[in-house]
């Protein structure tokens, strides 16, 4: 019977700063895998990210892409770029979360990732953390190549819970009584898969729904107000400028 409490970590903007896909982008790169402009369009893409969160369509066009991206490409050369990645990913990471998951370890609740990074990834980076098990998006392999499709759904939206349920099954957990964690909207699913939800630098659609259900909120991302209060001092300083300029004497 399953009667073990669990809790699940949404990784991007919830365990760590910014998006993962950004520092696999990175080591893709420095391998000749990807182009310099596609390395500067996912920078950018990170940073939207941290301000704002995901949308659904973004995460399809991710989803399609990597899918042509991967297909026919070697499983080795992208586990080659493991140590790359989480060279990129672990100076990121949140220490108010690490310890919240390790707090939660500690009741004796078993800790997961729940991604939609791949599910290799993310096996590899809860391995290293210390957590229990990971869910991520598996990739379709044969004789050694990446097909460019997906086994499974997606690990994102209602592909989350889905997940979510296959591990409660295999554990013996109990979801009711569980937690999840997770900064967007479109986890709001995996959120409401669990008995304790919990929202962590929450986008402005699960800010919302936080406050309507009643749910914690943890906030401590900081590069949204940084460069909301940079934005306004140069606009103070161009409107200064401007005024300075009218006044001077002819």
């Amino acid at each position: 019977m399953a009667d073990t409490p669990a809790a699940f970590f949404d990784l991007d903007r919830t365990l760590m700063a910014g998006s993962s896909g950004l520092h696999w982008a990175r080591a893709a790169y420095r391998a000749g895998l990807v182009g310099r402009r596609q390395m500067a369009g996912d920078a950018w893409a990170n940073i939207r990210f941290r301000l704002r969160g995901s949308t659904d369509a973004e995460t399809e066009q991710v989803r399609d892409r990597l899918g042509s991206f991967l297909e026919g490409r070697r499983v080795v050369d992208l586990e080659r770029l493991g140590h790359q990645v989480l060279a990129g990913v672990l100076p990121r990471l949140y220490e108010r979360m690490l310890q919240t998951a390790y707090d939660h370890q500690d009741e004796g609740r078993p800790v997961y990732i729940v991604t939609a990074a791949t599910q290799d990834m993310a096996e590899v980076l809860a391995h290293v953390l210390g957590f229990d098990g990971a869910a991520g998006t598996k990739l379709e392999k044969r004789d050694g190549f990446y097909t460019g499709r997906y086994e499974g759904p997606f690990c994102y939206g209602e592909g989350k819970p889905m997940r979510m349920r296959e591990i409660a099954q295999r554990d013996g957990l109990d979801l009711a009584t569980s937690w999840a964690y997770s900064d967007s909207a479109s986890d709001l699913p995996m959120l409401r898969a669990v008995g304790h939800a919990v929202v962590v630098n929450p986008d402005a659609e699960l800010a919302r729904v936080a406050r309507e259900e009643g749910w914690d909120v943890m906030r401590f991302e900081t590069l949204g107000r940084r460069l909301k209060i940079g934005a306004a001092v140069l606009a103070a300083a161009a409107a200064g400028g401007a005024s300075a300029t009218r006044r001077r004497p002819r």
